[in-house]
């Protein structure tokens, strides 16, 4: 497929995408973790969003303002990113793990009008001690009509009471702000990476191949709202793909998943490594009939052999990588209906869009190691990182964008995965940036320094793990490694604590002072090798 066919109509709106279905479709099934059930049809998600952004206009909400999101995985958080974008709002996805101290940066840097928050996080919010400006609207998602009124926050219920569920589209161009994902950095704090309408255009488009979703297909997509995987799958590619999505909101448990697999006959799934790994642990594997599930993919960081080999050996069933960024889309994967190489990420979505090049932009030779790139003219690229304009530019090397992994490339097209080539940490799916968990470790009294790496595990891929070098008289004890965890939990979100901690009398520096966390990271590698 040539890349002008990824390209998007001037005039374009990513909803267009999930309005022509019948409207009597299921369009998802939602169940909670003590059984509670409910679904909707394509047609009463329309209204409901068309209701509830006629309840936002009236706010005073206009095309090009920013909204924050934090909600969990329930059929409102579709209804609020449709209605948000019909209207022509970008959307700032947040994770309900995020703390005071992560949604105040979010709001101040991207100058938020308004926050929709599920009633869990609306506490963090309410904590921030910074000004906020530019936000007018604080809206609180209730469960139930008895929810009790929160002070200074409006019910999103009354938004939509005595609205018109028709809703005419904002007129959005394919070049216009959609979506404001922060991601995490090496250093600072986390970038703004801007997608826009077209982007989505060109994701459905570029993934079509290596989710193989039909419309008859119930499909279940793991990802939690707040995370651009989220938009990638549970809610671009399931409702622009006119199929049923399975939605499931509680914790995870291998045994519970399979069985869900199972009884909702799921077709397509896509989940994270760790997911993958703990299923075929949890033993038994063969004893649940997966029958239906013909389509089955990975994404957030390379899935093991072994879990692969279990789920072909027991249901004859491949589960296919995939390789993709927060700033970009499925770069690389093994598509449907193609040779799988085990063990390799698989091959570019197309000729050219994805290569593996040295530090100046050039191809390698096949088996060379290098930098994974992708052609700067992929229409699903991000545009920039928000009032960072420049930055992508330092990331370009010729015609490529420099994806920060390393990888080489065999004579057959195929990608192999070598490694980050910063200090990103992939754990479980989440990418966690060193200086979000040694500024929260800073803080605790005891800290004179620290350092974050990558530390290999079976089961998540990869953990946070600190070295910390104490101030005087501080004692490295059991009961300080909880501390500084429970510390670091409190600060910033849960997910990216350290789950190993070592006490050490000083941090591998350059001549300049900067840590080098890559020799405490290869000191990882190889202690897990032995």
């Amino acid at each position: 497929m040539k890349y002008s066919e990824w390209i998007a109509p001037e005039r374009y709106n990513l909803t267009s995408e999930m309005e022509h279905y019948a409207p009597e479709k299921i369009a998802l099934k939602w169940l909670g973790e003590a059984g509670e059930r409910a679904e909707i049809t394509y047609g009463e998600l329309l209204k409901r969003a068309n209701q509830l952004a006629g309840g936002l206009s009236g706010l005073g909400l206009q095309k090009g303002d920013k909204v924050l999101v934090t909600v969990p995985r329930r059929i409102v958080a579709y209804v609020i990113y449709m209605a948000c974008l019909k209207l022509g709002l970008v959307i700032i996805p947040s994770s309900e793990m995020l703390r005071a101290k992560d949604l105040s940066y979010r709001l101040i840097h991207s100058e938020a009008r308004a926050v929709i928050s599920w009633p869990s996080v609306t506490g963090e919010v309410d904590r921030i001690e910074e000004e906020l400006p530019a936000l007018n609207h604080r809206i609180r998602v209730t469960e139930t009509a008895d929810t009790a009124a929160a002070e200074g926050w409006i019910d999103l219920n009354e938004l939509t009471q005595g609205q018109p569920d028709t809703f005419e589209a904002a007129e959005t161009f394919r070049d216009d702000m959609a979506i404001l994902a922060y991601t995490s950095g090496t250093t600072g704090h986390p970038k703004g990476v801007v997608h826009t309408h077209g982007w989505a255009y060109a994701h459905l488009r570029i993934t079509s191949s290596w989710l193989d979703i039909r419309a008859e297909d119930t499909v279940w997509a793991t990802a939690a709202p707040g995370w651009q995987k989220w938009i990638w799958s549970p809610f671009l590619s399931v409702l622009g793909s006119g199929a049923t999505g399975f939605v499931y909101s509680g914790a995870f448990d291998p045994k519970r998943y399979l069985h869900l697999l199972q009884d909702y006959k799921i077709g397509v799934l896509c989940c994270t490594p760790t997911e993958y790994r703990l299923m075929v642990k949890s033993h038994g594997l063969d004893e649940y009939d997966l029958t239906n599930l013909r389509s089955a993919v990975s994404a957030g960081e390379p899935l093991n052999q072994g879990v692969i080999d279990e789920f072909q050996k027991h249901h004859r069933l491949t589960i296919r990588d995939g390789y993709g960024q927060t700033e970009s889309t499925l770069l690389i994967g093994n598509l449907v209906g193609s040779p799988v190489r085990l063990g390799a990420m698989g091959k570019s979505m197309a000729d050219g869009l994805a290569l593996v090049v040295d530090d100046e932009g050039v191809p390698v030779a096949p088996g060379e190691v290098g930098n994974i790139a992708v052609h700067g003219e992929l229409p699903a690229l991000f545009r920039e990182y928000f009032k960072d304009p420049e930055r992508k530019g330092q990331s370009m090397r010729g015609e490529y964008f420099i994806t920060g992994d390393r990888a080489s490339l065999d004579d057959e097209g195929y990608f192999w995965f070598e490694g980050r080539g910063d200090d990103i940490i992939i754990s479980s799916g989440y990418t966690i940036g060193p200086f979000e968990v040694e500024e929260a470790l800073m803080r605790h009294p005891s800290v004179k320094e620290c350092a974050a790496v990558a530390s290999p595990d079976e089961i998540r891929g990869s953990i946070v793990k600190a070295f910390v070098v104490l101030r005087d008289g501080a004692e490295g004890t059991p009961e300080l490694v909880k501390e500084l965890q429970a510390s670091v939990k409190e600060w910033t979100a849960p997910y990216k604590y350290p789950r190993k901690i070592e006490f050490v009398t000083d941090l591998p520096k350059t001549a300049s002072g900067k840590i080098r966390r890559i020799e405490l990271r290869e000191q990882e590698q190889r202690n897990a090798s032995k």
